[in-house]
């Protein structure tokens, strides 16, 4: 292959072949190639089955009648899981057959019989894992020795049910439990000891699950009340707690925490629950000693648990364990306003006694957040009220002063109770984010949280202390100048702004309560977010809501002057007019959207307010379209002349309809006019501009309704000049080759002639016999049959025509 790759290099060097040529010499040695490498593949596979035969010998093949080729069966179990599901089936099988046996069959034998069978079977039982165990058989003997566990709790019933049948069930089940804890633990720690064995995982585990029971049950059988059986359940869960850290056996482990979880959570709800059902100071004492109990274990666990997760959680509980004891004794000794802010103070000392490793600090501080989370949802609701509760004047406008503050929040809702210290939980919170709260990550979110809170608290002060009227709404007012002072930055600036906005909306609904405090408020709130947005605090907020409070107060001044709505109109529009200039001499785009916006809000509500009266909604409209018109003649506002003409339109269909006009030219043509004239600019500006696009629109506001009209007219005025308006379109059409013009106008004539012609027409059909009409439409036919190519050579050149017309 070499020498022919060469002959071809040297051939190719002295001689150039056709291209056709070239190309068969081409295919020929790829062809070469791919059987040579076929070849190749082929060998190396051989070489490489050899070499496994040489290196694996071949197992040996049975002979078969019938081999099936395919993929090998997979076992769908392993034989470890088959030999523990058969030990689990046998041991609960032979449990079974113990319990109906000891509680069917236990009367047919004597004294001696019973005890006989009873400790012949669990000793035999109990020994056997000896023997398994030594053999290697770990499984069976676990499973042995479950059985054998299981015979003990069947021989107490059994010893309970003959030997010891007047003792309490209680105290019985409380010896037989102890009993059996301690005898499984010392079987379990037996068969460990043994020389050659290995360790079953059944006996500690399964003991220290019936531990659980002992103490409590004890507790109980000497009558010992709720306090005394949480104490034993808390104390069951420290002596979980000590074996779960300190018991190096995993299994043991798992139990305990499982165990502990379990008795922790049932003791810290019956605590709680005892705390809080206590009717005196003592009884909630005893409670909360409880809680301090479950505390002081749950720290234990934080402290010395090998887990930061675990050591987070556990400080928490601790925690707020030990606050929610404190507050119990509180909840029956102080007044209902404090117990929240005494809550509130447990809380934040948390704070102070945050020590030890990170895990536990953090879990302290969690707890501490929590509790100050839960004031403040606890003051949610007073807020709420004191911000959407003056809402309701909206119905009782100027109905007169309230008694005081709380009283002019409450006009439809209700105050909650124990709310009086309310400003006090905010504030401490505050203070506790603004200064506790150092992490550069964080900071900023909590300076915003203080913001809000303080705010929160200094709105609901007089509400909460039922200060006077006019002082509820004097702190409110000097809240909105607060809020936006220039000292605030960033997103403490946006929401300081946010909540001045929601502040001056509470504040004007309180307002409506008297007339003289609606205007002063109104105006002041105008002055005080106009001087913002001139000082550039967040100026397009700002701005738009000085216009916006602008709009209210002219609303007020003329409803306080007696003005009717329609007059009332006529000083809202006051409002776009400023609007409008100072949008014009403004360069920021987005606070001169936002006044463009309110100030065109400004413009409806004014509409809105003159709809009553057709003569001034036409000259309201009519402003407001010359508003727009100056707006327009910005450069960059030139759209908004659309908006202009629109009014104007508006305003003149108003007027008409008020003069009760019912010409419908009188209400298309202040249309037609303006959009015939809009588009002799455009085509002047584009004069590739289609005639569609320039004349349609406006030829067919006027057309369409005429011709609809004109068709059941019995006058003729009306059908002539349209007439004569058509013909001047057809002709103007034609003349500077128009299309829309010579279709529109064309149709308007064709169906106006069509219109008049009407009548004679149908006199003339009556007058013809009833063979005349279809013998005329066959004729036609005929005659259109017969000169068909010419009739379709005049379409398709006036199809020409038209296609050449702009």
């Amino acid at each position: 292959m070499l020498s022919g790759v060469m002959r071809t290099t040297l051939r190719d060097m002295t001689y150039f072949p056709p291209p056709a040529e070239e190309l068969r010499f081409l295919d020929s040695e790829l062809r070469q190639l791919d059987a040579r490498r076929a070849q190749l593949l082929a060998r190396r596979a051989w070489l490489i089955t050899m070499l496994q035969q040489a290196v694996q010998p071949a197992p040996p093949v049975w002979p078969s009648r019938q081999a099936q080729p395919g993929p090998s069966a997979r076992p769908e179990a392993t034989a470890p899981g088959v030999q523990n599901v058969l030990l689990l089936l046998g041991g609960i099988l032979l449990t079974i057959a113990a319990m109906v046996f000891t509680l069917v069959s236990w009367g047919h034998l004597g004294i001696a019989g019973r005890s006989l069978v009873l400790g012949a079977v669990t000793l035999a039982v109990l020994g056997a894992p000896v023997a398994l165990l030594r053999r290697g058989l770990r499984s069976t003997a676990e499973s042995v020795a479950g059985l054998g566990l299981a015979l003990t709790v069947l021989d107490a019933y059994a010893l309970h049910e003959v030997v010891f049948t007047a003792a309490d069930g209680t105290t019985y089940a409380a010896a037989a439990s102890t009993a059996l804890a301690a005898l499984w633990a010392a079987y379990g720690t037996a068969l460990t000891a043994l020389p050659g064995s290995a360790t079953l995982r059944l006996p500690h585990p399964a003991a220290l699950a019936v531990a659980q029971l002992p103490l409590v049950l004890w507790t109980i059988a000497l009558g010992g009340g709720p306090l005394t059986a949480t104490a034993a359940v808390l104390l069951t869960t420290a002596f979980d707690a000590v074996v779960a850290l300190r018991v190096s056996e995993r299994p043991v482990r798992v139990v305990a925490l499982v165990c502990g979880f379990g008795t922790g959570g049932w003791g810290v709800l019956a605590a709680g629950l005892l705390c809080l059902g206590a009717a005196g100071p003592s009884a909630a004492a005893r409670a909360a000693a409880l809680l301090l109990l479950a505390a002081v274990i749950a720290l234990g666990v934080a402290r010395f648990a090998p887990r930061p997760g675990l050591a987070t959680g556990m400080a928490t509980t601790a925690a707020l364990c030990a606050v929610a004891g404190p507050v119990g004794v509180l909840r029956v000794s102080v007044p209902g306003d404090w117990v929240v802010p005494a809550c509130l103070a447990c809380g934040i000392a948390l704070l102070a006694a945050a020590r030890g490793p990170a895990a536990v600090r953090r879990g302290v501080v969690l707890a501490s957040g929590v509790v100050q989370a839960g004031a403040v949802l606890w003051a949610v609701p007073a807020v709420g009220v004191t911000l959407l509760g003056p809402v309701a004047w909206l119905r009782h406008i100027w109905a007169g002063a309230p008694a005081d503050a709380r009283a002019a929040v409450t006009v439809d809702a209700f105050w909650p109770p124990y709310a009086v210290t309310v400003p006090l939980v905010l504030v401490a919170v505050a203070a506790v984010l603004a200064t506790a709260v150092r992490s550069e990550e964080w900071r900023p979110q909590a300076l915003t949280a203080a913001l809000t809170l303080t705010w929160a608290a200094v709105l609901v002060t007089p509400t909460a202390l039922e200060l006077p009227y006019l002082v509820g709404l004097l702190i409110q007012g000097l809240t909105v100048p607060a809020l936006l002072a220039p000292a605030l930055q960033g997103a403490a600036a946006r929401t300081a702004t946010g909540l001045a906005l929601l502040t001056s909306l509470g504040l004007a609904f309180l307002s409506l309560a008297t007339e003289p405090a609606t205007l002063a408020v109104l105006a002041s709130l105008t002055v005080v977010f106009a001087v913002a947005a001139w000082r550039g605090r967040q100026a397009p907020v700002s701005a738009a809501a000085a216009l916006g409070w602008a709009t209210a107060l002219a609303c007020a001044v003329g409803a306080s002057a007696g003005w009717r709505p329609e007059i009332v109109a006529l000083l809202v529009l006051v409002v776009p007019v400023a609007a409008a200039l100072l949008a014009a001499r403004l360069d920021n785009s987005v606070t001169t959207v936002t006044i463009e916006v309110t100030g065109a809000v400004a413009g409806l509500v004014a509409i809105g307010l003159a709809v009553a009266d057709p003569p001034l909604l036409a000259l309201v409209l009519s402003l407001c379209g010359v508003i727009a018109a100056g707006t327009a003649v910005r450069p960059d506002r030139r759209h908004v002349g659309y908006a202009a003409v629109a009014l104007f339109v508006l305003a003149s269909w108003v007027r008409l309809a008020a003069w009760q006009v019912g010409l419908p030219e009188a209400y298309t043509l202040p249309v037609t006019v303006p959009a015939l004239l809009v588009g002799a600019l455009h085509r002047r500006r584009d004069p590739a501009a289609s005639s569609w696009t320039a004349y349609g629109p406006g030829l067919t506001v006027t057309l369409l309704p005429s011709l609809a009209t004109a068709w059941s007219d019995v006058e003729w005025t009306r059908p002539l000049l349209l007439g004569a308006a058509g013909l001047l379109l057809t002709l103007l059409g034609a003349r500077h080759r128009l299309r829309a013009p010579l279709v529109l106008g064309g149709s308007a004539l064709a169906l106006v002639t069509l219109h008049e012609l009407a009548p004679y027409l149908v006199q003339v059909t009556d007058a013809l016999p009833r063979w005349v009409p279809p013998a005329l439409a066959g004729l036609l036919l005929l005659a259109l049959g017969a000169t068909y190519e010419q009739r379709l050579r005049d379409v398709r050149r006036v199809r020409d025509v038209l296609g050449r017309m702009n």
